[in-house]
């Protein structure tokens, strides 16, 4: 299995009971001008996180596996292109990330899609070259374009609308297919919320009002256009092992929330709003599988 490190995180929490509700705010609050001790307090944090990170993923993910000269490998048609998603996925939230931290310490929009919004590709770009010299890796072609397609479709937006009117979002549900293979679907749910493709959805939330320019509808409401995937034992379709697996991809339409179009004067609301949008809100949705069958789900995670 060619998975990576699926990344939707950075949620910081303020704990410091000496922090009024106003300090919050004012400390959540974007510089409208340059904040150098921000701009240096986002560089070494970033710079910190990653490296952890990726000292991290060599000690626990590739330790176990013998080293090799640089190669490359095709892995464009397993598990259905859902880890292919998890890679666009990775690199467009990391890279909005990036972008709003920098946004905060009052860096220029220019220098935010340049510094900020690559975050998330020049980071997975580092993973991918470390699975080129795994014997059990490789490095994917595949994988760095989607990865390009992640960072794409942020500062795609942000050059055409300066605005993100399409975010993609995340949703999963369990399945019965991971007590199967725990050890590659996942054991317990949060390994297979990183792990069973099966179970997970990835969305193009588009923003209705942003597009209609109309007062008849809440800003806040998206049109949601997901893919999953199901009946997958293994990435590869041909295993001899696992010949009989009913895989079938799905496609799905509902409704959304954009919670960051929400208004609110509480910058710390707006902060957490902003991390939990990440996660598709759970609506009526309407599902289309490639072998023509059509199903209601009276809500859909």
């Amino acid at each position: 299995m060619k998975f990576k490190v699926i990344l939707f995180f950075l949620l910081i929490f303020f704990t410091n009971c000496s922090f009024s509700q106003s300090g919050i705010n004012k400390f959540l609050t974007p510089s409208d001008s340059l904040n150098i001790p921000r701009r240096n307090t986002v560089i070494i944090t970033e710079a910190s996180l990653a490296s952890l990170t990726l000292i991290g993923l060599n000690q626990l993910w590739y330790a176990d596996y013998p080293k090799s000269s640089f190669k490359t490998i095709d892995d464009s048609e397993e598990w259905l292109q859902m880890d292919k998603l998890g890679h666009v996925f990775s690199s467009y939230q990391l890279g909005r990330i990036g972008a709003n931290t920098l946004d905060w310490a009052g860096v220029r929009q220019k220098d935010q899609l340049i510094y900020g919004s690559t975050l998330g590709l020049g980071f997975l770009t580092v993973v991918e070259v470390m699975d080129g010299f795994s014997e059990e890796w490789g490095f994917s072609w595949s994988d760095m374009a989607a990865n390009v397609a992640g960072t794409g479709l942020y500062v795609g937006q942000e050059l055409l609308w300066q605005d993100q009117r399409i975010v993609l979002k995340y949703s999963f549900h369990t399945t019965d297919l991971a007590a199967q293979r725990p050890d590659v679907l996942g054991d317990g749910f949060f390994e297979e919320v990183l792990k069973d493709y099966n179970g997970q959805t990835y969305w193009l939330s588009a923003n209705i009002n942003s597009f209609l320019k109309t007062d008849r509808i809440p800003k806040w409401l998206n049109l949601a256009f997901g893919y999953g995937a199901d009946g997958m034992l293994t990435g590869n379709p041909s295993d001899p092992l696992f010949l009989n697996q009913n895989r079938v991809r799905q496609y799905y339409l509902s409704l959304d929330i954009d919670l960051t179009r929400i208004k609110t004067n509480s910058h710390l609301l707006k902060t957490i709003f902003d991390v939990l949008n990440v996660i598709k809100v759970p609506f009526p949705t309407l599902e289309l599988n490639s072998k023509g069958r059509l199903k209601f789900h009276y809500i859909y995670f």
